[in-house]
């Protein structure tokens, strides 16, 4: 059986992946397991762009999102081990505001200003000063964690990536969303050299955690 993650001995588990691969039903269900707290960064991402909407910022305005930003406080914190989110004078961050369609339509804008990166990573790292954490994103074992030997990508098929995004009620194209993750000059989206790569558009969400779990044994 997996034995929970000391507190005095901080870990990271890297997941990342592109859009509707299951990663952070994974890293979520991974985190419940090891007791440790589960930190998904596309929350930040979008906790940040609603508060840019919020503010009736164009959120393809680079130097007013950075002006806001600059002026704007942002508070990550944890509840029930799960990463919690606030900023500028709204309380902690839920569903309906961060999955708006209005903000899951700028996200990946603001996502892709240097900036707005810089912030969100240097609020991300401060998790790892405390606990135990597992974190899902697009740059968290490239950039965020580089040094963490615990690195997965996880994956799936566009066509199926694309059905699980409709069935969210979420109607974006899962190709145009690669297309600005992987060509942003700020952490694009790429897989770590050494991160284990999983594909889960034929795998369960049991098969998928209980996969990295063996792995997670395996390097430790």
């Amino acid at each position: 059986m997996m034995r929970a993650m000391s507190a005095t001995s901080p870990k990271v588990i890297a997941i990342d992946g592109p859009a509707a691969s299951g990663k952070s039903t994974v890293a979520k269900e991974l985190a419940h397991r090891l007791k440790v707290t589960f930190i998904s960064t596309g929350s930040m991402y979008r906790a940040v762009t609603w508060w840019v909407l919020e503010s009736g910022v164009t959120p393809s305005d680079t130097e007013g999102v950075v002006e806001l930003l600059e002026s704007t406080e942002i508070r990550c914190g944890q509840e029930n081990q799960i990463g919690t989110v606030a900023i500028g004078s709204s309380e902690v961050l839920g569903p309906e505001q961060l999955s708006a369609t209005a903000v899951n339509d700028h996200v990946s804008t603001v996502a892709a200003i240097p900036e707005v990166r810089a912030r969100l990573v240097a609020e991300q790292r401060r998790y790892a000063q405390e606990s135990g954490i597992v974190m899902e994103g697009r740059d968290i074992g490239s950039v965020v964690f580089p040094d963490t030997p615990y690195k997965f990508f996880i994956t799936a098929s566009e066509e199926v990536r694309q059905a699980r995004r409709e069935a969210q009620g979420i109607m974006d194209k899962i190709s145009e969303r690669d297309q600005k993750d992987k060509s942003r000059k700020a952490s694009p989206l790429v897989i770590p050299e050494d991160a284990i790569v999983i594909d889960t558009s034929e795998l369960g969400i049991e098969q998928v955690v209980q996969r990295v779990l063996e792995e997670i044994e395996k390097i430790s």
